[in-house]
């Protein structure tokens, strides 16, 4: 009879492999309990999960053809391939949000944005789109963004309208930096401050600097007309006007002192109808049919009363 004898070396061999199996098994359930916690704290669902990692593998799929197309020098075959890919799989435009939008009209912003619909969002330049609407007149700023998968958005930042700019065939709305927004009608100037002569545009921001020097004043103020492109004449809602000097600090200067003046004298709604302060310290007042207010030329064409 024979005896088969086994190995001892066997049977260790076998006692081994079950070890290993026994910790592969306990590291599994380990791992696998620790995934199913983690993914339990992400703000997402499984089927959100699984269409973020199928984009992202769209993702690199992308990079890596790109990258092996610049080294082979076929960029803009697999330019047009990715483009082609992105719109197959939804990734293009079919939505455009606007917002920001509160004065200027909202199709001036579509007409500049129409021929991107349904263009593959890798083909979609948003640098050259926000040049394109900074062109119009009420865009500050522009925002441009892709949201994937299919939305353009927009955000745009206005100009906001400050004085009416009176030109000699129509009026025109423009902000505090003197741009030139839209035309508007007289009757719905409302109570916007009105301002004329020539190069008046370029020295809005300064007549805004001006008013504030005297802000009791300021809001009296109707018009403002910008004379032999140096000094102001301010018109006030009496139909009174003030002649101030040239020069940014004397003219503050000087509407600073009528203020003070008004305020002790009560010289606005008052009988005289226009007040001269050209030659500081000294103010010329007229009054209709006064006799000794006689008005005389000076070296610049304007008049100044000579009493």
């Amino acid at each position: 009879m024979a005896t088969i004898r086994r190995s001892a070396r066997g049977a260790r061999s076998a006692a081994k492999a079950n070890a290993r199996a026994n910790t592969a098994r306990k590291a599994k359930k380990t791992t696998g309990g620790f995934i199913d916690w983690l993914m339990g704290l992400l703000p997402f669902t499984e089927e959100q999960l699984q269409r973020i990692f199928l984009w992202l593998i769209i993702a690199a799929a992308l990079v890596a053809a790109w990258f092996i197309a610049s080294i082979s020098g076929a960029t803009a075959l697999v330019q047009a391939q990715i483009s082609q890919s992105a719109a197959n799989a939804g990734f293009e435009v079919r939505h455009v949000r606007v917002s920001g939008v509160e004065r200027m009209n909202e199709d001036r912003v579509y007409e500049r944005v129409v021929s991107q619909r349904n263009e593959p969002m890798p083909d979609v330049d948003v640098i050259t789109i926000r040049e394109e609407l900074l062109e119009l007149p009420w865009v500050k700023d522009a925002r441009v963004s892709r949201q994937l998968p299919g939305t353009l958005a927009i955000d745009i930042v206005e100009r906001v309208p400050h004085a009416v700019l009176q030109r000699p065939d129509h009026l025109v709305l423009v902000d505090v930096e003197g741009n030139e927004l839209e035309p508007i009608n007289r009757t719905d100037i409302g109570d916007r401050l009105v301002i004329s002569g020539p190069g008046a545009v370029r020295q809005v921001k300064q007549l805004d600097n001006l008013l504030e020097a005297a802000p009791a004043i300021s809001p009296q103020v109707r018009a403002a007309e910008w004379v032999g492109n140096r000094r102001w004449n301010l018109t006030f809602k009496s139909n009174q006007v003030l002649a101030l000097p040239q020069g940014e600090d004397e003219a503050a200067t000087a509407l600073v002192s009528f203020a003070r003046l008004d305020g002790q004298n009560r010289l606005i709604g008052g009988e005289v109808t226009t007040f001269d302060m050209r030659a500081p310290p000294r103010i010329y007042m007229r009054i209709p049919g006064r006799a000794d207010r006689v008005l005389g030329g000076n070296d610049d064409g304007e008049t100044t009363p000579d009493g």
